[in-house]
């Protein structure tokens, strides 16, 4: 077989944006996120469904907003006013951490992590739908598993920065950094618009740069009446049924493990970066390999097959929380729920992302950004809330780990038939014919 071409002559400029831009991204969230940590272990999981409660209405708010901002507002105003956004909300945060009176810690607290979490799945949604609409599905198999790694370096660069600052300046400066990674990102989605008018896959598509119309609802009706979307949907909350659960255990074992705040900050920056490590190795090896090869539906199997691994390891462990091996120059002992989180995680980001995403290069504009966007962000967040507000339940009746691991690897099973059967789906569908630049 004829080895890809990685990067065509007339991409490098667009991808080495892209590559700056999901950089920037992900290390403007990862610099906040390990204070949004430390808060979620302090109070213990049992309190995770109220935390989760809150972002997902909030994002439920918020979705129909970006709908409508979508039906109004063509690509090259709507993807840089959003960042604009956030990075606005970024600096209106930093008096209530320097005026210690403002709020109190606990509203602080409930507040802050909200909006990380919010924050978080907007400006990486939204990254990503901008992708899969400058991109054609043949160019995402070659470039997204090379734009993907950007984001893991991204999320490497953020904890190490969060780690050698916070000491130095203390909180409320570290949202300024984050603030100003994101400008970086919307100087290059703003370069890249002008890119994909004038040189992009999708540049001869009728009204490619045009504003979408139609509803501000159009996005939460396209999860119930369009059978590929419930079906991205149902691939979602199986996923989150793997991340959610595998968190929920990971804070109680914080929580139990180490005593202060400082402690728990460090540990889970120090997570944080581990399993962002394994991320950028898969990344570069299995991901940039497989799918170009093979296509997202490969992947998906891939990425469930060890997951569901890796789970059954947390289910036959006589002691979930027991130290397995010492990474000593990163977290330290790690218990098999520790490491069932970095290789889930290292393996949803550096596997079954890229995967899913490119599912949507073949789908019309409108699902792109509505659609896609109220799955990343309010499924995801229903998900969270149910998940954990049944761990809770479960956890009254007596369920242990390691029966909530295998309620875990049952999900990740399912999620391979379903991620199988959508990319069956999506090959069927032919793209239009592109003349030659």
């Amino acid at each position: 077989m004829q080895e890809p071409r990685r990067v065509e002559v007339g991409e490098r400029r667009a991808v080495a944006l892209s590559f700056v831009c999901f950089f920037c991204v992900l290390a403007a969230y990862y610099v906040v996120r390990p204070v949004r940590e430390q808060l979620s272990a302090a109070v213990g999981s049992t309190q995770l469904p109220w935390f989760y409660l809150a972002t997902f209405i909030a994002t439920l708010l918020l979705t129909p907003v970006f709908a409508a901002l979508a039906s109004r507002w063509p690509r090259r105003r709507l993807v840089p006013w959003v960042y604009v956004f956030f990075m606005l909300c970024q600096l209106a945060f930093m008096p209530a951490f320097t005026n210690v009176g403002l709020l109190s810690p606990r509203v602080l607290g409930m507040v802050f992590f909200v909006w990380v979490s919010v924050f978080n799945l907007f400006v990486v949604s939204v990254f990503w739908i901008f992708m899969s609409d400058i991109w054609s599905l043949v160019q995402s198999k070659r470039l997204f598993p090379i734009i993907a790694v950007a984001g893991t370096l991204g999320a490497l660069a953020g904890p190490l920065l969060t780690r050698s600052l916070v000491q130095l300046l203390g909180v409320a400066p570290l949202l300024l950094v984050s603030a100003s990674l994101l400008g970086i990102s919307t100087v290059c989605v703003v370069l890249l618009g002008r890119w994909a008018s004038l040189h992009g896959a999708r540049r001869h598509e009728s009204g490619h740069e045009a504003a979408l119309g139609g509803s501000m609802w159009d996005g939460l009706r396209q999860i119930f009446a369009d059978p590929f979307m419930r079906g991205m949907a149902v691939l979602l909350l199986l996923a989150d049924g793997i991340g959610t659960v595998n968190y929920a255990l990971m804070v109680d074992y914080s929580g139990a493990t180490f005593a202060d705040a400082v402690a728990r900050t460090r540990f889970h920056a120090d997570v944080d970066l581990a399993g962002n490590l394994l991320t950028v190795i898969v990344q570069l090896t299995v991901t940039r390999w497989l799918l170009p090869r093979q296509g997202p539906g490969m992947l998906i199997l891939l990425w469930s097959g060890i997951s569901v691994a890796v789970l059954l390891l947390v289910v036959l462990s006589h002691d979930p929380h027991a130290p397995l091996f010492t990474l000593p120059l990163l977290i330290g002992p790690v218990a098999p729920t520790v490491l069932a989180l970095l290789v889930s995680r290292g393996l949803a980001y550096g596997m079954a992302e890229p995967a899913r995403h490119s599912l949507y290069t073949r789908v019309p504009r409108n699902v792109r950004y509505k659609g896609q966007n109220a799955v990343d962000t309010a499924v995801w967040r229903f998900g969270d809330v149910a998940i954990a507000t049944g761990m809770n339940g479960l956890k009254a009746i007596g369920m242990t780990v390691g029966g909530f691991a295998a309620m875990s690897a049952l999900a990740a099973f399912a999620a391979a038939g379903i991620g199988w059967r959508l990319w069956r789906r999506v090959e069927s569908i032919q793209e239009p014919v592109r003349p030659e630049p």
